[in-house]
């Protein structure tokens, strides 16, 4: 403002300097609040404001069509060939294979976060990192996806991620001493565009677990969580997330030594825990309730004896990290690694522990299960012949399968065909003259969905290369294992026509990822799938209930 302009409107020096500088805060403000104003007009949002499947307003960064100048004029001669691309016939190959349309979900682990790969495709549909979210150490760890007619459009999956210390035991040089302490558990929705955090588990219902995720097979209704390092289990209801049924399971070891804990026998007690009344909460968030400070790594039972894991109750640790389904939903079975057995609940009997199933070659086929109370229960066992690892139910409900490692390394085989459980008797050890001490190791399985195959992931410790085994199930004898493929290979699954095996080639110790893929019908290598970001889980999108059986919900 000049000064001739100052004296006409009768304003000082001062306030017209004061004025100049609301008018520029106004501008700010104006350019602050213009995307709000735009985003609330579908007409201001340009041509793609309805892309995908769910006609949503978006962003039109780079698509909006400016208003054709007046004096403009089109050449002639100009002619541009346009076409419309359907992604859906651009189809992934891989070596020559159609591996099919299927979304594939790959938790990142030590990348913090989860992707979706498009199998029919090749693409990564999509990507969610929960650092953004204010979770500052996100482990993401396990996870399983509900059933959905056309994931394409829309699904759901759970994802747990491990408690905070985890992320400090893979040697990484890191200036990071003490991280946030994790154990959260995520609900997160892929809406046929993006996926979005639903819902943080963990504050809801004050439990904080960080290990497999499971959905009941029968209904996917429900679905289990648990944490090898506080020795607890949660079944939780879908729709309302209300936790139906928690146990936690201490160990109580005849022997004052700590070498001799677990081996020299004592018992299992199981306690039902129930959530404060007047909150309607469990007090577990976080590192409350951990035994151990970080996860037995796999085949690494055997280091808490040694005392190579401190805790806050070592002795008292069970490693109840997995609860896996019997295809019917009737029972469960929740792993108890360092006993190297399981036991099995009644589900639709309030989640009762009702057997007690021991793998090791030289323990009696089961233990009774003593009721104490209304909420308590405890399992007298004499000796433990070695800890174990990974628990699975064949498709057909008809087996049960635990990998006895660290001293015995062999496969135990359940009969698993009676109606009663506490019948349930062992009828087969496998044992590979490869398998010794604690590595290479018989780890992660699946099965065809026909139940005639198994697939065992055979754990060489990183940078060393893991394997595939197949066993015939009619014999349960090995008939072909796949030797030197890749560093970290972790779980697998099998896909719903039964004609690939999907493993997860882990990468979160900084070494190779994606997905290794085996014809099935040939037991022969297809190739890998390039996907960073490392991963210890993986889960194919069910189109349908009927497919949880040959799931990671029935097998680990």
């Amino acid at each position: 403002m000049t000064e001739s302009e100052q004296q006409s409107t009768g304003m000082s020096r001062r306030q017209s300097l004061q004025l100049g500088a609301f008018s520029m805060l106004g501008l700010l403000t104006t350019g602050v609040a213009k995307p709000a104003d735009a985003a609330s007009s579908a007409t201001a949002t340009g041509s793609g404001a309805t892309t995908g499947d769910g006609h949503k307003l978006v962003p039109d960064q780079g698509v909006r069509v400016t208003e054709r100048p007046k004096d403009y004029i089109t050449p002639k001669g100009l002619k541009v060939e346009r076409e419309i691309v359907n992604i859906s016939d651009l189809k992934f190959n891989l070596n020559g294979y159609d591996l099919g349309n299927r979304i594939l979900v790959m938790p990142q682990k030590m990348g913090g976060g989860v992707n979706l790969l498009d199998l029919g495709t090749g693409r990564a549909l999509a990507s969610l990192w929960y650092w953004n979210y204010g979770d500052y150490n996100p482990i993401s760890h396990h996870i399983q996806a509900f059933p959905s007619k056309n994931p394409y459009q829309e699904f759901e999956f759970i994802n747990s991620c491990q408690g905070g210390m985890n992320s400090l035991i893979y040697g990484m040089p890191t200036s990071v001493t003490d991280p946030p302490p994790g154990f959260n558990m995520y609900r997160v929705r892929f809406n046929g565009d993006v996926m979005e955090l639903e819902e943080n588990i963990s504050e809801t219902t004050g439990l904080g677990l960080g290990v497999h995720t499971t959905i009941r097979p029968s209904d996917a209704k429900s679905y289990c969580i648990s944490d090898g390092q506080k020795d607890i289990f949660a079944w939780f209801d879908r729709a309302s997330t209300k936790v139906l049924q928690a146990f936690r399971y201490d160990w109580e070891g005849s022997s004052p030594d700590l070498a001799d804990c677990w081996s020299g026998g004592g018992v299992l007690k199981i306690q039902r825990i129930k959530p404060n009344p007047l909150t309607d909460q469990f007090d577990l968030r976080g590192t409350k309730g951990i035994k151990i400070n970080w996860e037995m790594v796999p085949m690494g039972e055997l280091f808490v004896p040694e005392g190579k894991i401190p805790g806050p109750n070592v002795r008292a640790l069970t490693g109840a990290d997995a609860f896996v389904w019997h295809p019917s939903g009737k029972w469960g079975a929740e792993i108890i690694r360092m006993l190297g057995g399981c036991v099995i609940h009644d589900v639709e009997n309030g989640m009762m522990p009702v057997a007690y199933c021991a793998f090791p070659s030289a323990s009696p086929d089961t233990y009774p299960v003593e009721q104490i109370d209304e909420d308590t229960w405890q399992v007298v066992i004499d000796k433990v012949y070695s800890p174990g690892h990974e628990l699975g139910f064949s498709p057909d409900g008809n087996h049960l399968v635990m990998m006895n490692n660290g001293l015995e390394n062999s496969v135990g085989i359940f009969d698993s065909s009676d109606p009663d459980p506490t019948q349930w008797t062992k009828i087969k050890q496998i044992i590979d003259p490869t398998w010794g001490k604690r590595y290479p190791s018989p780890f992660h399985m699946a099965f065809t969905p026909d139940s005639k195959k198994m697939y065992l992931v055979v754990l060489n410790p990183a940078p060393g290369r893991s394997g595939i085994m197949v066993v015939d199930t009619t014999t349960w004898t090995p008939i072909k294992e796949l030797q030197n493929i890749t560093q970290d290979m972790q779980s697998c699954t099998v896909t719903p026509d039964g004609k690939f095996l999907l493993v997860a080639v882990g990468g979160f110790q900084r070494y190779a990822s994606g997905v290794f893929v085996l014809d099935v019908e040939k037991d022969e290598p297809v190739g890998f799938i390039p996907n960073p970001g490392g991963h210890h889980d993986l889960t194919l999108v069910p189109t349908s209930v009927n497919q949880l059986p040959f799931s990671r919900s029935c097998a680990m």
